[in-house]
């Protein structure tokens, strides 16, 4: 391992190289729904004209696409593709409208569910009888894939036509929950449905979760199949999996980045400050060209948080917020994912930005049409309107906190794995 480090180090893919061979951490093996599928030679799918919803993530360990080895293997008829935010294959930037298209590999036609409509139509369907979803989620509310399964279930419900959802791992493990649950009057495409900004479920657990709970629109319930992973515990975060990682989106390219992106995520939607996102460590920082970085990370340090430290950095960020300025702040180190307070770091980080510079308030400085999208990854404005009053992280943590017990009752009645 050594020598293939320092011989790869000089071409920049030396840590693509270690992940890749590595190998699981903790000896976990863990096979994902797809290889479940292969093992149980595409029963579920023979006889059936089969529409699959996916996107570059739908992968088995050996990196073949979920589309070739539906569209190779001789027991299985696709015939359509379904595309999420970023495409099919991943050619899209985040929010970037996607179009129909024909896939040049396949020949198949790729109905976008992130163009002139997010829901599968009756017309994009009329041809199927089964879909199968294969897309790897990363764990947190906001992150939209999720959103697209509920209303993929929610199509499938109202044409009669069953899903079957391909397991993956939770790249944040299935016991962490944290955050509030979506209050009516902020459910959106970042925040689709009641539950907490990080759930805690795989895909299959999350799409029984929703038939099971009725919270498709209107109450509706899809037939619904889930193949189980073989390997997976709860306790397993994804760099003991033994899977590789192919981004989720061009802003996810690691397996860990799914640890940042509850950390900065929500205050990112301010724009006031940057979090990464436009330079090499998305989602890993908190910079501004006014921030004081030794400063910074002496007092977030002091505050001794578990699991996690904080190194001064300075940067110019080559795309998005303060494109091409110098900013200084912090980047966050996550030594133990088990215990870093994920999604209260970024408040954390306000906090003590605010004690150092009182006069740069970052909910001021942001274009005010910011609060709106803060507050809906939020899933509700209380925790905006609380927090403002002091920037103190101890005002909101019952608000954030107060509704994981009674949900995770709700969600253990899904669970599939130990």
């Amino acid at each position: 391992m050594k020598t293939i480090t320092r011989r790869f180090f000089n071409s920049g893919i030396a840590l693509v190289m270690v992940f890749a061979l590595a190998g699981p951490l903790n000896g976990q093996n863990v096979e994902t729904g797809v290889e479940t599928l292969i093992k149980n030679n595409f029963e579920i799918l023979k006889g059936r004209r089969v529409g699959l919803v996916t996107n570059p993530t739908g992968v088995d360990r050996s990196l073949r696409s979920t589309v070739d080895i539906l569209h190779n293997a001789p027991e299985v008829n696709l015939v359509a593709l379904y595309g999420p935010e970023h495409g099919v294959r991943g050619e899209f930037t985040a929010g970037e409208y996607v179009d129909f298209e024909t896939d040049p590999s396949t020949g198949l036609p790729v109905y976008s569910l992130y163009g002139k409509t997010r829901k599968p139509s009756p017309e994009m369907l009329k041809d199927i009888d089964i879909l199968v979803y294969d897309i790897q989620d990363i764990g947190s509310r906001s992150y939209t894939f999720i959103s697209t399964l509920g209303l993929v279930m929610e199509a499938a419900a109202e044409n009669g036509i069953p899903v079957v959802v391909l397991d993956r791992p939770n790249p944040l493990g299935g016991i962490r929950m944290e955050g509030a649950i979506t209050r009516p009057g902020f459910f959106s495409f970042v925040s689709q449905f009641p539950i907490p900004y990080i759930h805690g479920m795989t895909v299959g657990e999350l799409a029984m979760f929703l038939n099971g709970e009725r919270l498709l629109k209107n109450g509706v319930v899809c037939g619904l199949h889930v193949e189980k992973m073989t390997g997976w515990k709860r306790s397993v975060h994804f760099r003991d999996t033994g899977l590789p990682w192919v981004p989720s989106s061009p802003q996810v390219p690691h397996g860990d980045t799914p640890l940042y992106y509850p950390a900065t995520g929500i205050a990112g939607e301010l724009y006031a400050v940057s979090i990464g996102v436009g330079y090499t460590i998305p989602f890993q920082t908190f910079a501004a060209p006014w921030i004081n970085a030794d400063s910074l990370a002496t007092s977030l340090n002091g505050l001794k948080l578990p699991g996690v430290i904080f190194r001064p950095t300075h940067y110019k960020p080559y795309f998005s917020t303060l494109e091409g300025k110098m900013v200084h702040g912090v980047q966050i180190h996550i030594t133990d994912p088990s215990t870093a307070p994920l999604t209260l770091l970024q408040f954390y980080i306000m906090q003590e930005a605010h004690l150092l510079w009182p006069k740069k308030n970052l909910f001021t400085m942001c274009d005010p049409s910011r609060h709106s999208m803060f507050d809906k990854v939020c899933g509700t404005d209380e925790v905006r309107l609380t927090f403002t009053k002091s920037f103190r992280v101890d005002d909101i943590l019952d608000l954030w906190n107060r509704d994981i017990p009674a949900f995770r009752a709700k969600a253990e009645k899904y669970f599939l794995y130990d």
